[in-house]
C-alpha cells in the first residue's frame, strides 16, 4: 500500500507542466460549477436567509432607504452565502491539487489542519451569530431607545453583521496559524507562551474593533475567546512537537 502511494505520489509530482495546468483548470472549473449551483440555491432561498440574518435584531423595523436597496442586498446575501457554503468544496479541490506534491509527513499534517481550519471557521460564524451579534445588537437597540425609535437600513445592518461574522470566523483561525508557524519552526511554542502579555493587549484591541458596541461584556467575551484559542493553540502545538 505504501509502495502504491509512493508511486502515485511520484507520478503526480513529476507530471508535465501542461498536465498540471489541465488538472488545475479542471479543479477550478469544478469549484466554479459548485459555486454557481450553490448561488442559484441561495438566490431561490434569499428571503429565508434574510429572515435568519434579521432574527438577532429583535424589535427592529428595517427600511429600504434607496430604490432597489433590498434587491442589491439580496444579491450580496446570496453571494456571501454561496461563497461560505461552497468554500469547503473549493478548499478540498485546492488541497487535492497541492497534497500530492508534498512529502508524506507534510501530507499527514496538512489534512488535519485543513479540516480543522474549516471546522473552526464555521464554529466562529456560529459563535458570532448565536452570542456576539445578539449581545451587541441588544445593547445598541436599548441605548437611547427612550429617545429614538430604532429603524435601520437593511443594507447597513447586513454590512454590520457580515463584518462581525467574517472577523470572528477569521479570529478562530488563530490556532491554525500557530500550528503552521510551529511545525515549520518559524515560531516555537515556548516563544508564543513567553509573549502572552503582548497577546492579551492585542486581543483586547482586536476584541474592541470586532465588537463595535461599547458594551464591555461583549468585548470581554470576544477577548476571552481569542485568548482561549491562543493558549489552546499552544497546548496543541506543544503536544505535536513533544
Amino acid at each position: 500500500m505504501k509502495q502504491i502511494y509512493k508511486e502515485n505520489h511520484n507520478k503526480h509530482k513529476y507530471m508535465p507542466i501542461f498536465e498540471h495546468l489541465s488538472e488545475l483548470r479542471s479543479r477550478v472549473l469544478s469549484s466554479f460549477i459548485i459555486f454557481i449551483i450553490t448561488l442559484i440555491i441561495c438566490i431561490i432561498y434569499t428571503k429565508q436567509i434574510t429572515l435568519i440574518l434579521q432574527k438577532p435584531a429583535i424589535g427592529i423595523k428595517f427600511l429600504q432607504l434607496a430604490p432597489g436597496e433590498y434587491l442589491f442586498v439580496s444579491i450580496k446575501i446570496s453571494l456571501y452565502s454561496a461563497i461560505i457554503i461552497s468554500s469547503p468544496f473549493s478548499i478540498y479541490q485546492i488541497s487535492e491539487f497541492i497534497l500530492p506534491g508534498l512529502t508524506k509527513k507534510e501530507s499527514l499534517y496538512m489534512i488535519p489542519i485543513i479540516i480543522s481550519s474549516i471546522t473552526l471557521f464555521f464554529l466562529g460564524t456560529f459563535f458570532s451569530y448565536k452570542l456576539l451579534i445578539p449581545i451587541t445588537l441588544q445593547f445598541l437597540i436599548k441605548y437611547g431607545s427612550e429617545l429614538i425609535e430604532p429603524m435601520w437600513s437593511l443594507d447597513e445592518y447586513f454590512n454590520f453583521i457580515t463584518l462581525i461574522i467574517l472577523s470572528t470566523g477569521l479570529c478562530f483561525q488563530i490556532p491554525i496559524i500557530q500550528i503552521l508557524l510551529g511545525i515549520t519552526n518559524i515560531v516555537k511554542w515556548e516563544k508564543m507562551l513567553d509573549k502572552w502579555k503582548y497577546i492579551v493587549f492585542i486581543a483586547t484591541i482586536t476584541g474592541a474593533i470586532i465588537t463595535p458596541s461599547t458594551d464591555p461584556v461583549t468585548q470581554i467575551c470576544m477577548t476571552t475567546t481569542m485568548l482561549i484559542l491562543y493558549f489552546g493553540g499552544i497546548i496543541i502545538l506543544k503536544t505535536i512537537k513533544a
